[in-house]
């Protein structure tokens, strides 16, 4: 990584001082004149109940209430599937989600099923912390290192590739598989901290700040974040075939983490908030404002959303930026020529993998074929692009 993909510009550092000290000067009653542009109610899905991104999103709606005059509705969704699909149906404008994000933009795994294939998202802006998200191990088991966990029980989410993708990843990093552990299914993020509590399993994944994670801390059983070696250089080329979305940090925040006690680990955007294409950008353009300019009363509230700030923002990552966003970002003078191209990159894969898709609905294989065919059309169409396929078919 270069100095200028983990630090934000003199300019962006300075957008967003001028944003917070006009919110200052103005007041919340001029705030709520200008945020004219949002409905009276708004609904977006987020994780399970007591889980970092579910409590962000419950802080995040006091601040739009209290500012704004906007009732926030979250709804809480068990995987990455039951978070989506309220979004797809509209019942849900938005979605405060985390690396599924990737997957639904790419249509792999548990999107890609005939009922699914590659959605046209965007996001709005992400939270880019000082939490690291990794495999988390009960202190009590033994469990010390990511090659420990060869035989070990650890949690899998039924529907949930942004917690068993990233976990694969993990194991990779070691040179494992998902073959060399015992394999407990759960049937979402919360319940799989819950059998790590319980001593149903030994190891899960999730955000170092996640509310689950402080509970485990406080149990009986304990925890330990494992480490991810910064200096392994074959252990993250593993890790980053299997998820490019990984970036190496010391974090310094979450259950049994400070700055003296830092864990060297990864990380990635977490959590992200998505819509789709279609929604209108008129209401994309004043939740983005809403949510930076609203930012000091919803700062501090709870762990890790200092990450939502706008000098935290990351315009380098792997899904495109919605139309409304970035119309807020360029007013700000932060949308740059490289942030653009980026930007472009990231649509016209989209638009290849949406080809794609259509190709391989249109040649309708059976039901069993349909995953290993769909991936090889991927493949294919992403190799004549230049594109990474990052997801490769068996064979």
């Amino acid at each position: 990584m270069t100095d200028e993909e983990f630090s934000i510009s003199r300019r962006d550092a300075l957008a967003g001082i001028l944003g917070l000290g006009a919110l200052a000067a103005t007041g919340s009653a001029a705030w709520a004149q200008k945020a004219t542009g949002l409905p009276s109610q708004l609904v977006w899905s987020a994780y399970d109940v007591g889980g970092a991104a579910y409590n962000q999103a419950v802080a995040m709606g006091g601040a739009l209430k209290e500012g704004a005059g906007v009732d926030l509705r979250v709804l809480p969704g068990k995987n990455d599937v039951s978070r989506t699909l309220p979004l797809r149906q509209g019942k849900a404008g938005f979605a405060s989600t985390g690396v599924g994000s990737y997957m639904t933009q790419e249509g792999v795994l548990d999107f890609g099923t005939k009922a699914w294939g590659p959605q046209p998202i965007r996001v709005l802006l992400a939270a880019n912390g000082q939490q690291n998200q990794g495999v988390a191990a009960a202190a009590d088991s033994g469990i010390k290192s990511l090659a420990d966990l060869k035989g070990r029980r650890v949690a899998w989410v039924v529907g949930g590739p942004s917690l068993n993708n990233p976990l694969g990843a993990m194991l990779a990093f070691a040179g494992l598989t998902w073959d060399d552990v015992e394999k407990v299914e759960f049937g979402g993020f919360g319940s799989a901290w819950e059998g790590m509590i319980n001593d149903q399993v030994d190891a899960c994944f999730g955000t170092t700040t996640t509310g689950p994670a402080y509970q485990a801390e406080a149990s009986p059983r304990g925890v330990l974040w494992l480490p991810v070696p910064h200096d392994d250089a074959e252990g993250w080329k593993r890790l980053k075939e299997k998820a490019p979305y990984f970036i190496p940090q010391h974090g310094t925040e979450g259950a049994t983490m400070s700055k003296e006690h830092p864990h060297e680990g990864a990380t990635y955007p977490y959590p992200v908030l998505i819509t789709y294409e279609k929604q209108d950008e008129d209401t994309v353009y004043a939740l983005t404002r809403a949510l930076v300019e609203l930012f000091p009363k919803y700062k501090d509230s709870v762990s890790g959303i200092n990450g939502w700030a706008l000098e935290h923002q990351r315009f380098d990552w792997s899904v495109p930026f919605h139309n409304g966003a970035v119309r807020y970002f360029k007013e700000l003078d932060m949308w740059t020529d490289e942030r653009e191209a980026h930007n472009a990159s990231l649509l016209q894969r989209q638009d290849v993998l949406q080809k794609a898709w259509q190709e391989i609905m249109d040649q309708n294989p059976s039901d069993a074929d349909f995953p290993e065919a769909w991936l090889r059309v991927r493949a294919q169409r992403l190799q004549e692009a230049g594109m990474e396929v990052v997801y490769e078919p068996a064979a």
